[in-house]
């Protein structure tokens, strides 16, 4: 039986797993599309595995933001299988690709490195960071809400103080998910409004605390000042805490979502990403160039507008949406 048929049965024995699946395979509709027609126009073309053909699969995997370091391991690692399973005919190689695509995700963690580190005592603070436009304040909305379906007491805080319309919509989450939010005026001290939510999220036994921070990457110095400045507050007041610093990135501006990753991550020890969007590109590949060129976890990805389209990320239900049309001609076979 072919990977994505294993993936295909092992979804359909769990209800809340198929379910998964189903909004990944609609979510990635455009990075699908193109990537199966292409595929398949590669395999029709090249009845032969050889150099040529690994040349233009190269290229395929470019375009689809699969990021240049991550495709040429692929593909080191797919000429490798080929020769070890001693396969000459391109139709076998589509299953080989996808079973690698898991493999690289992975390395040698497991599946928990998606889960979000709530403690299971006391107060859990989770920072996100992120530029303006790439859907921060949403994400903090959509979380907190899926927090408090899972029963947890959570407490937002808006830290973006240099824009008074992330204030009001991180308001208008915090009514939609019926939590409370804790804010200064606009213009405050970031710090100062992260150090009162902290007193509040402890006074009130909160669970978790998300905080909401600027993002005005055009003034970077200061942007990763004040970053570091909560953070340090943070740690002050909670031992251990941030427990979470979740990088909040927009699928659609595909190797620019990169360079922000490692501009990020350099000032704020980002333990995971939130991917927006993604139901939006075509370039959906930039998921596994996160992962295997900055070894950050893709912990969430927007699949849609509504509230319960952030799902936590799961490498298998991600390349079964990226490889359902092949896995469902391989059937037909």
């Amino acid at each position: 039986m072919s990977f994505i048929n294993k993936l295909k049965n092992k979804f359909k024995q769990n209800e809340k797993e198929e379910e998964v699946s189903k909004k990944y395979q609609e979510g990635m509709t455009k990075t699908r599309n193109s990537f199966s027609s292409k595929i398949n126009d590669l395999i029709a073309r090249y009845r032969k595995v050889d150099e040529d053909f690994f040349e233009e699969l190269e290229e395929v995997l470019i375009t689809a933001d699969v990021g240049v370091t991550t495709v040429m391991d692929l593909v080191e690692e797919l000429k490798m299988e080929v020769k070890r399973q001693n396969i000459k005919d391109t139709n076998g190689i589509k299953d080989i690709i996808s079973e690698k695509l898991v493999e690289i995700y992975y390395g040698e963690d497991q599946a928990e490195i998606e889960k979000l580190n709530i403690q299971e005592q006391g107060l859990s603070v989770i920072l996100v960071v992120g530029v303006n436009g790439v859907g921060k304040t949403t994400s903090i909305g959509k979380l907190a809400h899926q927090l408090k379906q899972e029963g947890k007491q959570v407490i937002l805080a808006a830290g973006d103080t240099f824009r008074a319309g992330a204030i009001e919509q991180l308001e208008v989450w915090g009514e939609r998910a019926e939590v409370d939010v804790i804010k200064h005026n606009a213009g405050s001290d970031p710090a100062a409004v992260i150090f009162d939510a902290i007193k509040a999220a402890k006074s009130r036994q909160a669970d978790v605390l998300i905080c909401d921070t600027a993002g005005r990457l055009q003034n970077k110095v200061n942007l990763m000042n004040e970053l570091s400045k909560v953070k340090r507050v943070i740690e002050r007041e909670i031992p251990n805490a941030p427990h979470e610093v979740l990088l909040v990135l927009d699928a659609t501006t595909g190797q620019n979502a990169l360079s922000q990753a490692k501009t990020f991550s350099e000032v704020t020890n980002v333990s995971g990403i939130v991917l927006t969007k993604l139901d939006g590109t075509a370039k959906g590949g930039i998921v596994l160039a996160i992962r295997n060129e900055l070894h950050i976890p893709v912990k969430f990805v927007g699949l849609g507008e509504q509230v319960g389209d952030l799902q936590q990320f799961d490498a298998n239900a991600f390349v079964y949406g990226l490889f359902a049309d092949l896995g469902t001609e391989a059937n037909a076979e």
